[in-house]
């Protein structure tokens, strides 16, 4: 196990695991070892037990959620970071390099080697336990708060046993599937409306707004953590539409300006010509010209997200949309052919 040294001064565990497979430096790619998981995928037994890993590797195409609370996914979690053999070799490393400093290195020493707790990193322990300490939410890396969760000194904990509390929360699959949430891309495919919304638009002429069950689907994301054979599975599902005319002066339908999903997973239905000027399922009507400006027509889709992971886990989540804006022009005239 290879790990970045964050910095050369009054570097401690904390900060080496920061740019290290604690820290999330690492963190990513590939599937994990260790079997099969919720869909039986074949799982590469040669990639890192200790990093977070997701399935689609690369963050799919697409607009990423925004949450419909003010709650985010966790910054970071206490996880395995590494076996006794990988500390040792990592901490040595460390010390040869004699970068750190007398007195650090003889912490570290009393610490981990000469019994104060642990002798020679728990090497007569290995296969029974796993050294625990911070793992920044690869997805988080930017905040401030993706740190925090680091210890000065790795805590040792049997296979089976509950680890001592940290700064962080104790990873679980729920903690996987809220860092999977980050990673969810919902489809581009903006709405489709007639009139055109990039055309004028005219006064009291009834616009039909539209999906196909094609243009919006249910996404997912796996998160997996090998060192503990957990899994997490995130789905976002297309629950309906809501559209904001941007004017008082303007009719929707519903009333409400929300069109629910249709049973076969569309919303509202295509305009056709024999419709005319009849009231649509979901759309709008604007009931004065917009002048020599426009007006801000926002049609938001709202997405349910859910979770299930190993052990029988799983729950809800808060839900998310994504809003498309589009300026709109109407003019003043009274009828018109479509």
């Amino acid at each position: 196990m290879v790990l970045v040294l964050a910095m050369a001064v009054s570097l401690s565990a904390t900060d080496a695991y920061a740019g290290g497979k604690g820290g999330g430096g690492n963190v990513g790619g590939g599937n994990v070892g260790g079997g099969t998981d919720d869909g039986g995928t074949s799982i590469d037994a040669h990639a890192h037990a200790y990093e977070v890993t997701y399935s689609p590797a690369a963050v799919p195409q697409g607009h990423p959620l925004a949450a419909t609370t003010q709650w985010t996914p966790p910054p970071c979690w206490m996880a395995p970071v590494a076996d006794p053999q990988e500390l040792k070799t990592e901490r040595e490393g460390v010390w040869a390099e004699e970068s750190t400093g007398y007195v650090w290195d003889q912490k570290q020493r009393d610490y981990y080697v000469n019994g104060h707790p642990h002798k020679d990193f728990e090497i007569a322990e290995s296969g029974k336990g796993m050294w625990w300490n911070g793992q920044v939410n690869p997805n988080r890396l930017a905040d401030p708060a993706s740190t925090s969760c680091f210890k000065e000194y790795d805590d040792w904990v049997l296979n089976g046993r509950t680890p001592p509390p940290g700064p962080g929360p104790t990873v679980t699959p729920e903690i996987l599937a809220e860092s999977a949430y980050d990673r969810l891309r919902v489809p581009d495919k903006v709405v489709e409306l007639s009139p055109d919304a990039q055309h004028t638009q005219t006064v009291n002429l009834n616009t039909w707004a539209w999906l196909t069950k094609s243009d919006i689907h249910p996404v997912s994301v796996t998160a997996r953590l090998a060192s503990l054979g957990i899994w997490a599975r995130t789905t976002a599902e297309p629950v309906g539409l809501h559209l904001e005319p941007g004017t008082p002066d303007a009719d929707v339908y519903p009333a409400s300006g929300d069109c629910p999903l249709n049973p076969d997973g569309s919303v509202g239905r295509p305009y056709t010509r024999a419709d005319g000027n009849d009231v649509p399922p979901c759309g709008l009507t604007y009931r004065r010209s917009s002048g020599s400006g426009t007006f801000p027509l926002s049609a938001t889709i709202r997405w349910k997200v859910t979770w299930t992971g190993s052990g029988g886990t799983g729950g809800d989540l808060p839900g998310g949309t994504f809003e498309f804006n589009q300026d709109v022009t109407v003019q003043d005239i009274q009828s018109v052919n479509r």
